[in-house]
């Protein structure tokens, strides 16, 4: 009896009731029956004390090791379970406390569970494009070509990044946060990307779309924990790392009849509190003084940083860069844009000094422009615009297989010159004040009037 109560503690609960409670039946002994049963519940119970205390051997075996005959718990080692953190607090339940459980793969991973619930026909893991979705860093390998930086923008940009990696040894507060603004369009965002690629920083990108949630409080969290797997980048992976912020006034700027919310206050304060204190950053969880992280820069881009809260952009806290190129700027950032189309310089400062006045992405938008008229006339040969689908649906890559035309000064110039009316026809017509008469105040399109 006592070898099959010892045998029961190591199988699962359901099966030692069946187990023991059929073989007793067979023997006919109700009162064996009774004791038995009494004896499992009592090791369900008290399981994990007997399986740390008790050892087993088969009654096959004449001998058994000394390592056989020591208690599980002495031979595995302390448990996660037992364990205490720094401070002598249970870790596991720290753990929980301290962040979201985001862990989605655990529970079909190969390995962990049976492998009938794993399969194969989409992989070994549940998700299939968690390991995707988790990378938040940018690393630009898309950005293929030869392609001009304007020697303004990479002292700016350069200077800040390296100056807060050192900023330890330097005898002076540096500004965590770098602003470059300036007109729409004039590549504020690409200039900055071909500048991390350059140096081969790795940075977690963020928009004026994250600075607003319907959970009050998320904004500012997600802003802490992007700045967080930044520095993580620094410490784990050894590389150069930032936060970069686009179109933050979009986010939180202050403009004329527009409301602020309190995820508004909570993101400048977050990003008020991180230039204060760039190495200590909570995300909800309780302050440890040994959690003490990497410093990383912080870059934001922006139309016209006066809608920003001023204690943010002040002095000590924000550099600010005002990006405007020139003449010189445009002409060889767009030459370099049209390299490949055959244009020589001469053909780019003709286009420059037809359009001045232009932001940089009118420039690129005239090579799409220009490629209207040659497009109809390919819809027409082949049938037209009712025949697209069935072109699309017959092909084995499902794209439609088109040959951009030949980009030349004259098709450009004409484009140039279709864009500029449609500018003309947008601040002109002003539609919105025939729509709502009877409002108080003028109508108006930020960045159009």
């Amino acid at each position: 009896m006592t070898t099959a109560l010892f045998q029961g503690v190591y199988s699962s609960t359901s099966g030692m009731a069946g187990m023991v409670g059929y073989s007793a039946f067979l023997m006919g002994n109700y009162e064996q029956h009774r004791h038995l049963t009494a004896g499992i519940h009592f090791c369900r119970r008290r399981a994990s004390s007997l399986r740390s205390s008790l050892s087993y051997s088969s009654p096959s075996c004449s001998s058994s090791s000394p390592r056989e005959n020591e208690p599980v718990q002495e031979r595995l080692g302390p448990s996660s379970w037992t364990a205490k953190d720094s401070v002598g607090e249970d870790y596991l339940y720290r753990l929980g406390k301290e962040a979201d459980n985001m862990n989605i793969t655990v529970g079909a991973r190969q390995g962990m569970i049976d492998s009938v619930f794993v399969g194969d026909f989409l992989g070994k893991e549940a998700d299939i494009v968690f390991a995707y979705r988790q990378k938040v860093t940018r690393s630009f390998e898309h950005l293929q070509g030869d392609y001009y930086i304007a020697p303004a923008f990479l002292d700016a940009v350069v200077t800040h990044i390296v100056k807060n990696y050192v900023a330890e040894q330097l005898d002076t507060s540096v500004p965590l946060i770098l602003g470059v603004w300036g007109g729409k369009g004039q590549g504020k965002t690409f200039q900055t990307e071909l500048i991390f690629k350059a140096m081969g920083v790795e940075p977690v990108i963020m928009s004026a779309g994250e600075m607003e949630s319907e959970r009050a409080g998320e904004p500012g969290r997600l802003i802490r924990d992007r700045y967080r797997t930044a520095a993580q980048v620094v410490k784990n992976q050894g590389k150069l790392s930032c936060l970069m912020i686009n179109d933050i006034d979009a986010g939180i700027g202050r403009f004329e009849n527009t409301q602020m919310t309190v995820n508004n206050q909570i993101v400048v304060g977050t990003l008020m509190n991180l230039a204060d204190n760039p190495t200590q950053v909570s995300v909800g969880q309780d302050w440890r003084e040994g959690d003490v992280i990497k410093r990383v820069p912080i870059i934001v881009t922006g139309n016209d940083f006066s809608t920003l809260w001023a204690p943010l952009i002040r002095d000590g806290r924000m550099d600010k860069f005002y990006w405007q190129p020139s003449r010189e700027d445009l002409i060889n950032i767009v030459y370099r844009m049209y390299s490949k189309d055959g244009l020589s310089r001469v053909d780019v400062e003709t286009i420059v000094d037809k359009f001045p006045n232009q932001a940089l992405d009118f420039y690129g938008a005239l090579k799409s422009r220009a490629c209207d008229e040659e497009l109809w006339k390919w819809l027409e040969s082949n049938g037209g615009p009712e025949k697209l689908n069935e072109i699309f649906r017959q092909s084995k890559k499902k794209t439609i297989d088109f040959n951009p035309p030949e980009q030349t000064l004259t098709s450009l110039l004409k484009a140039g010159t279709s864009l500029v009316e449609e500018q003309k026809m947008v601040t002109k017509m002003r539609l919105s004040d025939e729509y709502m008469k009877k409002q108080t105040g003028e109508g108006g399109l930020i960045g159009l009037s």
